[in-house]
């Protein structure tokens, strides 16, 4: 009952929450799509590069969202392509851009003398959500969740089949780039509940724990969803009340229900 009372009352609390559920609704659904397609490391990439481009920002004391958003996209967009090159490959692409941003935010925010606390950036905090995020946070999830719902038909067929999808006419090259950058906005706005280090973990864990129990795709979608928003609110609680980083705390969360899940998914006779 406290922590009700504190989500409806305080509304540092509420902005966290509201600002949360969206992000891991939106995780959620592109995190089967990732996973199926096995980038899933995308998001852990592309955090890192949000990381950097907002140690650079607060040091030039700069818009941080306006700069951060569009330059992620551009990342994204980067290592859609660079996956289909044959001279790198995507994950070692993915370590390559993810460690040097890593490495830049972090000399960003020591030579700057930045005055805000990097390990907030880095394993989140619900005391970094301010009041003009929710006009920048909740539109941009919106966007993310109804263009999903729009091509669902398309995602699910370059998700599922690249061949089969350009034989029957779906634009592969356009989905595949459409699912990049829509996981380039949920990295941003979420990044600062789960922290840069960890906002990964809630693209991949709702999926895996949803595969270990149900084999269709819609069915994936659903549970994935569901896992996602229980887990966040689950996560949120565990934090309050224990004061551990609220990324981390949603993390444990999903980590123990993942297990739950393999455990049901053995006993009902799933491999």
């Amino acid at each position: 009952m406290d922590f009700i009372k504190a989500v409806l009352t305080q509304p540092m609390i509420t902005r966290g929450a509201v600002i949360g559920i969206l992000v891991s609704l939106c995780a959620a659904l592109l995190g089967v799509c990732l996973v199926l397609k096995r980038c899933s490391m995308i998001g852990d990439g592309l955090s890192h590069v949000a990381f950097g481009t907002l140690s650079i920002a607060f040091a030039l004391n700069a818009a941080p969202l306006l700069i951060t958003i569009p330059v992620v996209m551009l990342t994204a967009f980067i290592l859609l392509r660079l996956s289909e090159s044959s001279s790198i490959k995507g994950d070692s692409a993915i370590a390559l851009i993810s460690s040097t941003a890593l490495a830049v935010g972090v000399c960003a925010a020591s030579i700057g003398n930045i005055s805000i606390d990097v390990n907030s950036y880095m394993f989140g905090s619900i005391w970094l959500v301010g009041r003009e995020e929710l006009y920048y946070c909740i539109p941009l999830a919106i966007v993310v969740i109804a263009v999903f719902v729009l091509c669902y038909h398309d995602i699910f067929l370059v998700t599922y089949d690249e061949d089969f999808a350009k034989a029957s006419g779906t634009k592969v090259g356009f989905y595949k780039t459409v699912i990049a950058l829509l996981t380039a906005l949920v990295v941003v706005i979420g990044m600062r509940i789960m922290g840069t280090l960890l906002i990964s973990s809630l693209v991949i864990f709702p999926a895996l724990t949803s595969m270990r129990v149900f084999k269709s795709f819609r069915g994936v979608i659903l549970c994935s969803v569901a896992v996602s928003a229980v887990c966040f609110v689950l996560g949120l609680a565990l934090s309050y009340y224990s004061e551990m980083p609220t990324g981390a705390s949603i993390v444990v969360v999903n980590a123990v229900v993942f297990a739950l899940f393999s455990a049901i998914g053995k006993f009902c006779g799933k491999k």
